[in-house]
C-alpha cells in the first residue's frame, strides 16, 4: 500500500512538473498580445502584438483604445510617415540578450521619434517592462505592459 501511495505521489509530482514546464515555455516568450498604458493617465492606450521574424522580435499596434481608430502617424518620418497607426510596426529588430531582449528600436508615434529599446518579462511572463532610451538605458523611460492572451 505504501508503494502505491509513493507511485501516485510521484505521478502527481511529474504531472505538475510537466505542466509547469509547458506553462513556463509560453510565459518565457514576449510573443503575444500586450496592453499598453498611457503615461499621463495610466489608462489603457492600445493593444500591441509582439511577433518573431527571422530570430528577431517586432511589435505592431493592433488596436487603439483611445481616440480615432483611423489615426495616421503624421509625426513619423520615412516609410512610416502618414501610415495608419493600427498596423504600424513600432518595435523593430529586438534580439534575445542578457535575460531579456535588446538591440532594436521603439517608435513613439506621438512624437515620431525612435529610441533604442530593451525589454524583459516579469511576473511569470504576465508583464513586459519596455524601456526606450537615447544613448544609454539610464537616459530613458520605462512602461510596463500587461499580457492579454
Amino acid at each position: 500500500m505504501k508503494i502505491m501511495s509513493t507511485i501516485a505521489a510521484l505521478g502527481v509530482a511529474l504531472f505538475v512538473a510537466v505542466s509547469t514546464c509547458t506553462a513556463a515555455s509560453v510565459s518565457d516568450s514576449p510573443i503575444g498580445l500586450w496592453m499598453t498604458f498611457d503615461d499621463r493617465t495610466g489608462k489603457p492606450g492600445a493593444t500591441l502584438r509582439v511577433y518573431e521574424r527571422e530570430g528577431m522580435f517586432f511589435g505592431r499596434i493592433e488596436q487603439i483604445l483611445t481616440g480615432d481608430q483611423h489615426q495616421v502617424c503624421t509625426a513619423c518620418v520615412g516609410e512610416r510617415k502618414n501610415q495608419p497607426m493600427v498596423g504600424l510596426v513600432i518595435i523593430r529588430n529586438m534580439r534575445p540578450a542578457n535575460g531579456g531582449y535588446e538591440g532594436g528600436d521603439i517608435l513613439d508615434p506621438r512624437s515620431g521619434i525612435s529610441f533604442r529599446c530593451k525589454f524583459h518579462l516579469i511576473e511569470n511572463g504576465s508583464r513586459l517592462v519596455v524601456r526606450g532610451f537615447i544613448g544609454i538605458p539610464l537616459l530613458g523611460r520605462s512602461q510596463t505592459w500587461e499580457r492579454q492572451e
